[in-house]
């Protein structure tokens, strides 16, 4: 199961870098959220799957999967979506000025400096 989780992973992170190489700033933040969904992977799968054994620790229980990794990835899952939310309200606010989305238009020059 690993070995798929680990092409996944790749999978991820190759259209997350594809996606943010581009000019469009709206592929760039969805590059940006498949970036983030390929790291909360890799920890999952870092932190290996045990089949049907419970995250914590009880009475009688002598297998367990430790609930670390599960923990870092809430917390990641909820500042990633605080930061695509941000980086979405910052594309619109600069389509609204600019009107335009490319990231080569958006530079400007130096003759209005």
């Amino acid at each position: 199961m690993e070995i798929i989780m680990a092409f996944v992973c790749g999978f991820l992170f190759m259209a997350a870098i594809y996606l943010i190489l581009s000019r469009s700033l709206l592929r760039i933040i969805i590059g940006t959220g498949l970036l983030s969904h390929g790291a909360h992977l890799l920890i999952l799968t870092m932190g290996s799957f045990k089949g049907s054994a419970p995250p914590v620790l009880a009475d009688g229980v002598t297998d367990f999967v430790d609930p670390i990794p599960q923990a870092l990835i809430l917390t990641a899952i909820v500042i990633s979506f605080g930061v695509t939310a941000f980086f979405l309200v910052l594309a619109y606010r600069a389509y609204q000025e600019l009107k335009t989305d490319d990231m080569t238009l958006m530079k400007g020059s130096d003759d209005n400096e």
